[in-house]
């Protein structure tokens, strides 16, 4: 029998010339360890949390008072306190390089281009800074932005936190009632927005949208020009201006930073709200800094004046993952718009122009790209690029293959996955070992991750929650409007006690990697069994005449059956040929208590803003219950597709 091969390994130069090796070496010296071998280096990062974010602290140079104490009451996950004496500012640690080398890039699809800087965005964020205060923004107090990801978002963020304000930020595509249903709950003192934005070669205007927002916000309204007329837009608001406008009075000087405690709220982030309004979390300055320094320097080998990409909108936590990147000296490569216009070579066109070295993205987008016929490896020269992530929803095994056949043969590919609860990643990418095809290399550094059975135990080569069993410095510090702390309880530690239960249906594999099988509230369970819907997307999505699926669990006769929907190719129709066909695929390839109940083909799939598919508030449609929150998905109406169909009555 053939063994199985790994899709890339790194060769013993690569591994010693990584930032992540380096660390492990500096760490040995310091106490006294032998840290050649990576699982030892885990081990005690896991043992020693303290000791190991100390380590981070001071190898990555963050700059502020560090205090005494690393860590207290580690053992209480809700009470544990990460450097309780601390003082630090996340913008100082953002803004650690001056000069003309560039610090953002920007395009926004084939409408606008621009390159700040390191002076140009000290010198932005000095002004904005200065008009901030003005306005009376200070410590803790919220600001918030329907903005795209452009150079001028980043310097509004980093002004922001230079004084102690709350960010936080939506995609100017969300409609009216999901932009309220956000910022409505937090009040912020300011709402920044753009004139209008690109999509799809498209322009698209947002003015109604704003002056409605404004109303019911009841705050000053900061107009970022970018697709529209920003002059209009903000004269039309009771109390608009425009960015220039805003910033006139002030003359660029040295950035001050307010420095303030560890745990001082940085960003609220928001869960996608599919299934009520959406809960805003909040994340702390310290924690967010350390975690992402971590992520991106050892497990990303991230390097300063590396070209560091990540396809995202603001209404993601990955933007807020990506603008940590200046804390290492990176250049952020910035896109808005379609990553599939005009076709599907502009990302990569962008990778070949910059020089990318890092390049992230999505499991969808890396599924499209495959379908879509494209193989940049043959058409780009991408002999810069070092590393690509995916992250978004698991990343099947096809996808693995595609990127080293399609897109790169010597490239370290790292699945990961973590979420807007903890700004960052549980399990992602480990320069130091082998790429597995289907399987994400591990877990992160300093985070107890584990896989558990309904009892709670530890289960190896079989899927339970995955949990992360210590207290983690990029936990949220609380959410918003839960004085008592029920609904952040609730969210997390109310399966088991102590324990941060993530909602994600996971399996260890024989290599030490993770397997993510869905979300555990989406878990199919016909006749008592547990099985992950992207155990089912992996097998149908590779066929050519499916472009998506969503499936479902359909309570039926006292028992639950699988219904398994499908967005078809152009010119396809769902016969019983085809039906058989997927049927087929799913029983060889997953197993015969996989095989859906019923097939039925829909002409479009409902996901959120972030281009994640909704399965709860689908099979709520399809069991009749109201779908509370339907401002959170970027095309709503498709829910409607779902509803009182009569395959599923029989």
């Amino acid at each position: 029998m053939q063994q199985e091969m790994p899709l890339w390994s790194p060769s013993e130069e690569f591994r010693k010339s990584t930032p992540l090796y380096q660390f492990m070496q500096w760490c040995g010296e310091r106490t006294g360890r032998d840290f050649r071998d990576y699982d030892a280096f885990y081990d005690w990062s896991i043992a020693d949390r303290g000791a190991f974010w100390s380590a981070v602290w001071d190898y990555c140079d963050v700059k502020g008072e560090k205090g005494e104490r690393p860590l207290v009451d580690g053992d209480d996950m809700l009470a544990a306190r990460f450097f309780p004496d601390a003082r630090l500012n996340f913008a100082e640690n953002l803004l650690p390089l001056a000069g003309e080398g560039d610090a953002l890039v920007f395009r926004g699809e084939d409408k606008a281009e621009d390159r700040w800087s390191w002076d140009r965005l000290r010198s932005t964020v000095s002004r904005l800074q200065q008009a901030y205060r003005a306005l009376g923004i200070g410590e803790g107090d919220r600001i918030a932005a329907m903005m795209p990801n452009m150079p001028e978002t980043v310097a509004l963020m980093l002004a922001a936190a230079s004084i102690g304000a709350i960010w936080s930020s939506c995609s100017p595509d969300f409609g009216e009632q999901g932009v309220l249903d956000r910022f409505g709950q937090i009040e912020p003192k300011l709402f920044i927005c753009c004139d209008g934005y690109w999509y799809n070669g498209k322009k698209q205007d947002v003015a109604e949208k704003v002056r409605a927002v404004a109303e019911r916000l009841g705050c000053p309204v900061l107009v970022v020009p970018y697709a529209g007329d920003a002059d209009a837009l903000a004269a039309s608001l009771p109390d608009g201006s425009t960015l220039a406008g805003f910033m006139a009075s002030y003359q660029a000087k040295t950035v001050e930073y307010v420095r303030l405690p560890f745990s001082h709220p940085l960003y609220i982030l928001f869960s996608s709200g599919t299934t009520g309004i959406p809960k805003c979390i909040v994340h702390s300055s310290g924690g967010t800094l350390l975690q992402h320094l971590k992520e991106q320097r050892f497990h990303c080998g991230l390097r300063t004046g590396d070209k560091f990409f990540y396809f995202t909108t603001c209404g993601w936590m990955m933007w807020n993952w990506l603008v940590s990147g200046l804390a290492s000296g990176a250049t952020l490569c910035l896109y808005d718009g379609s990553p599939f216009y005009p076709d599907g070579n502009v990302l990569f066109d962008y990778a070949q122009a910059e020089k990318f070295a890092i390049f992230g993205t999505s499991a969808k987008y890396i599924d499209a790209v495959r379908k879509g016929g494209f193989t940049p490896k043959s058409t780009h020269d991408l002999s810069s690029l070092r590393l690509m992530t995916s992250t978004g929803s698991p990343l099947s095994p096809e996808g693995f293959s595609f990127v080293y056949e399609g897109i790169k043969s010597d490239i370290h590919l790292a699945s990961i996955s973590g979420g807007t609860d903890i700004v960052s990643c549980f399990v992602l990418g480990n320069p130091l070992k082998p790429v597995w095809r289907g399987e994400i290399q591990g877990p992160g550094l300093g985070l107890a991750v584990d896989v558990w059975d309904d009892e709670g135990q530890p289960v190896r080569g079989e899927k339970g929650e995955l949990v992360c069993t210590k207290a983690f410095p990029s936990m949220p510090v609380m959410f918003w409007n839960d004085p008592e702390g029920a609904k952040y309880r609730a969210a997390y530690f109310e399966r088991f006690d102590n324990v941060w239960c993530h909602g994600d249906f996971a399996e260890w594999t024989s290599h030490d990697g993770i397997i993510i099988h869905g979300r555990s509230d989406a878990t199919l369970n016909p006749g008592g069994v547990r099985i992950g819907t992207a155990e089912i997307y992996n097998q149908v999505e590779q066929l050519d005449e499916v472009v998506e699926a969503l499936c479902i669990g359909q309570d039926w006769e006292d028992d639950v059956r699988v219904v398994l929907f499908l967005r078809l190719s152009a010119g396809i129709s769902l016969d019983d040929d085809l039906v058989k066909k997927v049927k087929n695929r799913i029983r060889t390839g997953a197993s015969p208590r996989h095989v859906p109940a019923k097939v039925i083909a829909v002409s479009d799939i409902p996901r959120t803003k972030s281009g994640k598919i909704v399965e709860l508030a689908v099979r709520d449609v399809v069991h009749g219950r109201v779908v509370k929150n339907k401002e959170a998905l970027a095309n709503p109406e498709a829910l409607d597709l779902f509803a009182d169909l009569a395959e599923l009555k029989s």
